[in-house]
């Protein structure tokens, strides 16, 4: 099958969240046997700020942030067998939302492909006039990379056709445990860019829990933070290249996942970071979130905490051995149950259910 994908940046992690989910999905569809070209605006700097390679399992186009580029673009397309839109592509958003189905040819699939679906439901609950609010029963289907049945529903209550979550995973060729560095040597390290809904929860289980333990290091990774204050213990390091997440994530003694509050208030949304730190044999400490069992084990493959004070009970107990114990289960999970592959699978079924729909 041949398929035109519409997304941030499958080049560039800068300010995009989105791209390793992008890379594995889009590898792992590769690998079946799929076509894949994906287009990206230049905005954000982010093709200045490339960390990989342009890959050979997808060909990248870029293009311009202007609506004429973004047509020609779609009129390239039409020959594919589907076309998928991905939310959040930080430029021509409602645009493109409304031209992928308005230029579609008679017998293409048409996908929105939500990477942060909370936020996108939020958003046109409450404003009844948002453009893309009519557009959802228009597209042969919705898929998002989380948000379980809770999401499913408010979907459907949107009036979409089908609606599947594909769960980010670990792709195992990117993410793995490597030698520490350094540079990453903490008590507890987190990586996130700084976002509205993000912010008050890295307060909360971050930044108040380091000043709660002066004498342990803390490390924070991540674009936006500079003129944030911080502790004395925590050590700014700015944006960190996907190229050195497995060093990020293998060095500490413990890595923290702290979900965005659109995202934990639904649950069964684990970041991709979850994914990729587990992939690392990284232990895991992650604010709790309705879901997380399906995904790993709490207490065993990950430990979960639900404020301030259980961040500073288990970093001021956890020792190298438990965290090393810890990282080896989860890494072990998510190599047998949650990989990319698997993922390319489910979207293939997807695909045959929602052709079955329409025949």
């Amino acid at each position: 099958m041949k398929i035109s994908f519409f997304g941030s940046s499958i080049l560039s992690s800068f300010w995009n969240g989105a791209a390793t989910y992008y890379r594995g999905i889009i590898k792992a569809l590769h690998m079946r046997g799929h076509q894949v070209t994906f287009y990206e605006p230049k905005a954000f700097d982010r093709q200045k700020k490339q960390d990989i390679d342009n890959p050979d399992y997808a060909e990248v186009v870029i293009y311009e942030p202007t609506e004429t580029a973004a047509l020609d673009m779609l009129h390239r397309a039409k020959s594919d067998d589907m076309i998928v839109k991905a939310s959040g592509v930080g430029v021509l958003d409602d645009f493109l939302e409304d031209a992928v189905l308005r230029l579609r040819k008679f017998d293409q699939l048409v996908i929105f492909w939500d990477v942060d679906a909370p936020a996108t439901l939020y958003r046109v609950q409450k404003n009844i006039d948002d453009p893309f609010r009519s557009l959802i029963p228009l597209y042969d289907c919705i898929l998002t990379y989380g948000g379980g049945q809770p999401v499913i529903d408010k979907y459907t209550a949107f009036g979409a056709r089908d609606c599947f979550p594909i769960y980010n995973a670990l792709d195992s060729g990117s993410h793995y445990p490597v030698e520490p560095k350094p540079r990453f040597e903490a008590d507890l390290a987190f990586l996130g860019n700084r976002l509205p809904d993000r912010e008050s929860r890295v307060e909360l289980f971050f930044l108040d829990a380091a000043a709660a333990l002066p004498n342990k290091r803390f490390l924070l990774g991540g674009s936006g933070w500079s003129d944030k204050p911080l502790p004395p213990n925590v050590n700014y390091i700015g944006h960190v290249s996907s190229d050195d997440h497995n060093a990020f994530n293998s060095t500490p003694i413990a890595v923290m996942n702290i979900c965005r509050s659109s995202m934990a208030e639904i649950g069964y949304s684990p970041p991709t970071r979850v994914f990729e730190a587990a992939g690392a044999g990284a232990c895991i400490i992650s604010d709790d979130w309705e879901g997380i069992d399906q995904f790993l084990i709490p207490q065993q493959e990950v430990l979960t905490v639900k404020n301030t004070d259980d961040v500073v009970k288990v970093v001021g107990s956890l020792t190298k051995e438990q965290a090393k114990n810890i990282g080896s289960a989860a890494l072990q999970k998510v190599s047998d149950a949650h990989t990319y592959r698997q993922r390319a699978l489910e979207f293939e079924k997807v695909f045959t259910r929602v052709n079955s729909n329409i025949g």
